[in-house]
Formats: structure tokens, sequence, C-alpha cells
């Protein structure tokens, strides 16, 4: 059976650890490098439902995208049962489950969150636009009406809903950024594109820009898409490992009532 650190490094070969932001949190954040794992979790979030989920399946590691402990934006200095993030991270140990991390090191690798979005949105002639290597430029095979282009999208990427602006412009000319991407559409507009689908935009970004199709299809819808790419390339590079990805965190969490 593989151990944590082989499967952390297979995962660091794909998404390498330089390829992360400065302020990221990435690699093995929980766990015993020597624990040998039969069965993995494949999941976006470690959230409580996703490690009952690891428990109840036998799973001895869980490899997420989002950090299950990012010092960023939520600081660890109490692990506390009473705390929401204290109390996960207690059961992952007290159940000896490791969790591994691929964040903007996965957003900006070849095959990563980026060109799994891109691909689903049947881009083509696909290319990064700036050093970071975080979002992706393609093209639509032909040029398409932006009210047949959204409905493309909310399939596509099982979105509940989402939220645009048109710029009155026909979609050809794509931009993608999985995940939190608003300072981007600069570059957007910069490089030509006609539209540009991101997620976590301000009331400002849609007010603002112009000459452009905005959409925001929400985080986990366009981050998503990557989970499948994990679970394939863990089977592939581990043939004993049982890979299983979530089934308890498998849809759009934001729900829109109208």
């Amino acid at each position: 059976m593989p151990t944590v650190e082989a499967i952390e490094r297979m995962l660091y070969a794909w998404a390498p650890k330089e390829l992360a932001m400065d302020w990221d949190n990435t690699g093995l954040l929980v766990g015993d490098p020597m624990q040998e794992v039969d069965t993995v979790l494949v999941a976006l979030d470690i959230t409580p439902a996703v490690v009952q989920e690891a428990i109840d399946c036998g799973a001895q590691l869980i490899v997420a995208h989002h950090p299950v402990m990012n010092c960023t934006w939520h600081p660890v200095q109490t692990l506390r049962e009473d705390d929401v993030q204290g109390k996960l991270l207690r059961t992952l140990v007290k159940h000896d489950i490791s969790a591994i991390c691929m964040h903007t090191n996965l957003d900006a690798a070849q095959s990563g969150v980026n060109d799994c979005l891109a691909q689903k949105l049947g881009l083509l002639e696909i290319s990064t636009f700036n050093d970071e290597k975080i979002g992706r430029i393609g093209t639509l095979k032909s040029q398409i009406p932006l009210e047949e282009f959204l409905p493309f999208v909310v399939k596509s990427l099982g979105c509940s809903g989402l939220r645009y602006i048109d710029g009155g412009l026909s979609v050809k000319k794509v931009m993608v950024g999985g995940g939190a991407c608003r300072d981007y559409i600069p570059l957007a507009l910069a490089n030509g594109c006609d539209t540009f689908v991101t997620s976590d935009l301000k009331y400002n970004d849609f007010l603002d820009t112009v000459g452009l199709n905005l959409i925001d299809a929400g985080h986990f819808s366009t981050e998503q898409v990557v989970c499948e790419e994990v679970c394939k390339r863990l089977g592939a590079a581990f043939g004993t490992l049982t890979v299983l990805q979530s089934e308890r965190h498998n849809k759009e969490v934001i729900q829109f009532y109208t």
C-alpha cells in the first residue's frame, strides 16, 4: 500500500509546490507521512460531512483542493471542540485520517482546476495569460449569443444559478478563472476576451465593467470540476488504491430562491 508521503509526492509532481501563492498552505496538513493508505476520499473541501464520509468508508486519507487549515483567512490558534475548525481537526486526528490539500498550485498546474474548467466549457486553443498561470483563455468552436452560452454554463458546471452582466457581445474568446479571480478582469479586457467566467465577484465588479460579458458561476462549481481529474490520476498512479469521490459534497452548496 502507498504511504501518505508517497501520495503527497505524486500530487506535488503534478502540481508543484512552487506554483502555489506565497500565502497558501498546501501539502500534508494533518496526519502521519508514513501512514499506509488503501482508501482515499477526494473532495473540494474538507467539511464535517466529508470527514464523516471518510470515517464511514474507512478512508485513511482525504485529498482536497481547499486547505483544511489556511492561516491567511482562518488562523489556527486553538484546537477546541466548541470551535468549528477545531472540532473538525480533532475528529481527523481522533480517527487517524490524514489530509492533503492542493490549492493554488493545483489552480495553476497543467490539467489542474483551470484547464478542467476550460475543457468543461468546451474551450479550444487553451493558453495561460500571466506568470502565475492561474486562469486560462480559450475559444469556442463557433461564436454564439450570450443567451445561449449562459444555460450551457449552468448545465456544464451544475450551477444552481449564476450572476452576470451582458456586455453586449457574442461569446467566442473566453477567459476562465476557477474560484475568486476578480482581479483578472482587466486582463480579460486586455487580452481581447468577450467573456470572463469566474466567481465571488463584487457589486462594483458588475457595476464598473464595460465591454465584457462577466459571469459569476460560483466558487464551488468553477473548481469542483478538478475532483474527477484528481481521482483519475490517483487511480492511475497507485493501482492498489481505492479512490472515492465524495458523494456528500458533490453539488453547488449555495442555493438560489427566485
